[in-house]
């Protein structure tokens, strides 16, 4: 692998790292988990009924921190889980309370980046989107060689 090569790899891992702090670091400005956020996040974005096995493929994460998350967050009032035709899924909505806590909490988030996006013009808004799912598709691939 070339030198330059190898300096755009650690260029890129330090941009997604830093990024992914962001979100951490709003987690703990909003006194949250991670995990919490992003299913909050998920329930805001989604308009169609979502399940529980729905939201641990959406979110890339073991199922067992989703469902901890998720008991949490019915304890706490924030979500029910309600039983759907098949007795093994449940589907998940967002209380009244839930729905304040997603006000005050991702409903910003997603405000702030939309906002970030609309400063690039749309044809760069539609290469970096285009860009990021080729790189995500041939490192999969590449993974897969492994």
């Amino acid at each position: 692998m070339s030198k330059h090569l190898s300096k755009k790899m650690l260029e890129l891992n330090e941009i997604m790292k830093e990024t992914d702090d962001l979100y951490r670091n709003l987690a703990k400005k909003f006194k949250m988990s991670d995990c919490m956020i992003w299913i909050l996040y998920i329930l805001r974005e989604d308009d169609r009924s979502v399940t529980q096995s729905d939201i641990c493929n959406m979110m890339y994460m073991p199922k067992q921190t989703v469902n901890s998350s998720l008991k949490k967050m019915e304890a706490e009032g924030y979500i029910e889980l309600l039983n759907i035709n098949d007795k093994r899924s449940k589907q998940v909505c967002l209380t009244e309370k839930g729905v304040d806590l997603a006000n005050n909490t991702v409903d910003i988030i997603i405000s702030k980046e939309n906002n970030a996006l609309s400063k690039m013009d749309k044809e760069e808004q539609a290469l970096f989107i285009n860009l990021f799912k080729k790189y995500k598709d041939l490192l999969k691939e590449s993974f897969m060689e492994i």
